[in-house]
């Protein structure tokens, strides 16, 4: 069967084909560290890093740290986390501050070329004069300033010498290009904040366009794969390395891909930090935020997240890829990989009165019959118990098949019990069921009344041994499926799912008493679910997806 290939591929192939050497194959992920990786810049990873793998090529990190009003330490040392975790290793770890000086002196040469010039205007005159798609925009009345002058004023800006937005560096391109983003772009300007890495050494800083392909090709990048908003910025792309760019020297080509667009998500930057600084989350982090880290705190495992990528594709045109496929890959990966458990959300107490009360027994639970080798452990089994409330009903029909009066289920790896009374509190409320239970029909037993059928199988957890722990239940923090189509941040909060976070104390089998951070399990009937924190006074358990896609379409 022929290999299939998605378009990028296609053109490595092609350039290879053409007469590129492999060896000279060399990919890069540029994020810019002013906030949190989240699902979208998976995507980017997985195609970066992959085409690595595949092409046997090296894989830049380079972080985009050209704007110190925005970028911090802590978000440098976030990426790094997030992309050793997704199970990623870069070769070589850059910062566009490092050729800062180099893109200074190139800076120069454009000058010196008449390919630049310092522009004395205010932002809002320039946008002005930067026309429209239909309409060619007008020249700056500094278009032709004298090469000494410009050199001048931007040794003078590179000093400190001028306040911010004063001057800004221009290249000199064409202010009629269709493009409009070739209509003399800023390339350069004052910013008099601290950099994170550079400190005060520098207060010109380069913008996106100008030092993103420049430091492409000073680490000889040969594909330079972005999403496709960067598509209108090729063009400008190309004509910046056509300014430094030496023939002995390989030169980048930029190629664009649909970036990963998931319904009922938002993912830019900027509204995600609202989302922070109001409150409505409790962190980057949040379990119900689209971040790596939040995704990693709610428990998706890395492998989920890869299958998740590889099963949205690679794609030229932009689509929204529905939640539900990665809560699928999520329950793919971890019914392979997660012992079961017993644990009770909302306990009703179960009395079985025929059950001796000085017998102390342990009954056997499978850990995961996806997994042979998991092994089983041992469970107490006593007169009382739990099960959740909702799998009694004082009377149902016959589509109700857990437990009501008169009837029988069967406790899951013990026993059969068949209800007979209940006991009420003084509001009417059923805060205990009396039960008896037939001794001989024990799972795994053997004997004849083992095997008898019942059509009802409940999980639930032995009073005597049980341990607390709070739960934290999570659904997709918004009910639209476009919140990114909100028109201002009132429409924004408008479209949070208010029943987006649910907390409770359950009752937990004793085996939980001893989990570990970041362990996951599957609550038997209930859904997968992540060790958030095991040092307060009660472990703390996240959901990360139900057994099944309930969400109301």
């Amino acid at each position: 069967m022929k290999e299939s290939k998605n378009f990028i591929e296609n053109i490595i192939d092609e350039d290879l084909a053409l007469g590129l050497d492999k060896s000279l194959l060399k990919f890069r992920f540029p994020p810019e560290p002013n906030g949190f990786l989240h699902i979208g810049h998976v995507k980017a990873i997985c195609v970066n890093f992959s085409l690595a793998k595949k092409y046997n090529a090296p894989v830049v990190l380079r972080f985009d740290d050209t704007n110190p009003e925005k970028e911090e330490q802590q978000y440098i040392d976030a990426i790094k986390k997030d992309i050793s975790w997704l199970g990623f290793k870069w070769d070589e770890e850059r910062f566009a501050s490092d050729y800062f000086e180099q893109l200074y002196l190139w800076a120069i040469e454009l000058i010196k070329n008449g390919k630049a010039y310092v522009d004395s205007q205010s932002s809002t005159a320039m946008a002005e004069q930067k026309g429209s798609p239909t309409n060619p925009g007008k020249n700056s009345p500094f278009r032709d300033r004298s090469i000494d002058e410009n050199i001048k004023l931007f040794n003078e800006m590179k000093q400190g010498l001028h306040d911010e937005g004063k001057h800004v560096l221009r290249a000199k391109i064409s202010m009629n290009a269709n493009n409009m983003l070739l209509r003399d772009p800023v390339i350069y300007r004052v910013i008099k904040k601290e950099h994170p890495r550079t400190g005060s050494n520098w207060v010109v800083y380069p913008l996106y366009d100008w030092a993103h392909g420049e430091s492409d090709y000073i680490e000889q990048i040969s594909h330079s794969l972005c999403t496709l908003e960067f598509k209108p910025h090729r063009e400008l792309y190309n004509w910046f390395l056509k300014q430094i760019a030496k023939p002995s020297k390989l030169k980048p080509k930029q190629r664009e891909f649909a970036r990963l667009n998931l319904s009922h998500t938002i993912t830019s930057k900027r509204k995600l930090m609202l989302l922070v600084n109001s409150g409505l989350v409790s962190g980057w982090d949040d379990p119900r935020m689209p971040t790596i880290s939040g995704l990693r705190r709610r428990g998706y495992p890395p492998e989920a997240l890869q299958e998740f990528v590889r099963l949205a594709g690679v794609a030229k045109r932009e689509n929204v890829i529905e939640a539900s496929l990665l809560e699928f890959c999520a329950r793919e990966e971890l019914n392979k990989t997660s012992n079961r458990v017993m644990v009770v959300l909302d306990p009703l107490k179960l009395t079985i009165t025929n059950y001796p009360s000085d017998t102390d027994e342990m009954v056997l639970s499978e850990n995961n019959p996806e997994n042979p080798l998991s092994g089983e452990r041992e469970m107490p089994f006593g007169k009382e118990i739990f099960i959740e409330q909702e799998d009694f009903k004082t009377e149902a029909n016959r589509k109700f098949f857990r437990l009501t009066i008169g009837k029988e289920v069967r406790l899951k790896s013990a026993y059969i019990i068949k209800a007979n009374e209940v006991v009420y509190d003084d509001k009417n409320n059923v805060v205990e069921v009396l039960c008896t239970y037939d001794p001989k029909s024990k799972s795994g037993s053997g004997s004849e009344e083992s095997q008898r059928k019942v059509k009802g199988t409940l999980h639930w957890v032995s009073k005597k041994g049980s341990v607390d722990v709070k739960v934290n239940e999570y659904d997709r923090l918004f009910e639209h499926a476009s919140p990114s189509t909100a028109k201002n941040n009132e429409d924004l909060f408008q479209m949070i799912n208010p029943n987006s976070s649910k907390t409770s104390v359950a009752k937990a089998e004793p085996f939980l008493s001893k989990a570990k951070k970041g362990e996951r399990y599957q609550f038997q009937r209930k859904g997968y679910f992540i060790v958030d924190n095991n040092e307060t006074p009660l472990i703390i358990f996240n959901k990360t997806v139900g057994l099944r896609d309930n969400w109301k379409k």
